[in-house]
């Protein structure tokens, strides 16, 4: 059991059976009555997410799940397929639940975590940095801004981030996925 002042980003609540991560949370201290959390809940089943307020101090059950890698292997449209690298049989992972924000950034033979829950794999979550081949940047004219400047550039992936003028097509980069950000160049 855990209590609302353990809650964060990334913990999984068993709710009435119903297995929930916690996206966002925040807690209030109005002036009249208790205090309270409010929350963003998303099912680790469906990818449906839900907002919830708990008292504060209110007693959950907090489920602790085992992480282990997988590799992306490929996709149908709507299912996406990881192999279980210890047991070597393929998952299949709904889009949804993977979320757009990861998809775009997936590509085949990455190595993911997997979160194991009663010995089955139910969700899956990509590196939080990823090497990327820049597929469409426009050239870099030296000498447009007095200070560092940015182009767009699309990504192997289809993902688009913003990149120094320097950047060229071909480059290999580093990216920080959650926050679609440009990191480094990466010399193979």
């Amino acid at each position: 059991m855990a209590s609302t002042s353990d809650f964060r980003n990334g913990m999984v609540l068993d709710i009435d059976g119903v297995l929930w991560t916690i996206t966002y949370f925040q807690h209030v201290k109005p002036g009249k009555g208790g205090a309270f959390v409010r929350t963003k809940l998303k099912n680790v089943l469906t990818g449906q997410v839900v907002d919830k307020t708990f008292r504060a101090g209110e007693k959950v059950n907090d489920i602790r799940l085992e992480r282990r890698p997988v590799n992306y292997s490929y996709t149908d449209g709507q299912l996406y397929y990881f192999m279980d690298k210890e047991t070597f049989e393929m998952i299949p992972i709904s889009g949804d639940l993977i979320g757009e924000e990861q998809l775009q950034y997936l590509k085949e033979n990455m190595e993911c975590e997997g979160l194991v829950h009663d010995g089955k794999v139910i969700m899956v979550d990509l590196p939080a940095f990823v090497e990327l081949e820049v597929t469409k940047t426009d050239p870099g004219v030296r000498g447009d801004t007095a200070q560092g400047g940015s182009k767009p550039a699309t990504l192997e992936t289809g993902a688009e981030i913003q990149v120094p003028l320097f950047v060229e097509e071909g480059d290999v980069l580093r990216v920080d996925r959650r926050e679609d950000k440009y990191l480094e160049r990466v010399n193979r």
